[in-house]
């Protein structure tokens, strides 16, 4: 987090609410900008975008008025958990055959036909 950040933080924001990951929302108390009134994020670990909910990306982005309740934030079973973006990371996903993981591809099945104009 970048000192010059957390200062106007200090001196300009509202805290709106915190989300599951310890990210931290900020309005401003009376800037605006374009007539719209400012909002960010102060990130708990490093600052990556894709950590941020979906219910928190919607109030960033002003889809949203409030900030959505606790009730809107809970995830249906259907839901998978929120994941950061691993690209880049050990974590990423690397399908059977890339160079990291060995670089053995399946052997071809020999059912493809090249399409041909008649």
């Amino acid at each position: 987090m970048h000192l010059g950040t957390l200062i106007y933080t200090w001196l300009n924001g509202v805290n709106v609410g915190t989300d599951e990951f310890g990210n931290r929302y900020y309005r401003a108390k009376k800037d605006t900008l374009h007539g719209r009134e400012k909002r960010w994020v102060l990130f708990d670990g490093p600052v990556d975008g894709s950590r941020v909910p979906p219910q928190w990306h919607a109030w960033l982005h002003h889809t949203s008025d409030e900030p959505l309740s606790e009730n809107a934030a809970e995830s249906k079973n259907w839901q998978k958990p929120h994941q950061a973006n691993q690209t880049g990371t050990r974590g990423a996903y690397r399908p059977q055959g890339h160079a990291y993981l060995g670089g053995n591809r399946a052997p071809a099945t020999g059912d493809y036909e090249p399409w041909s104009p008649k």
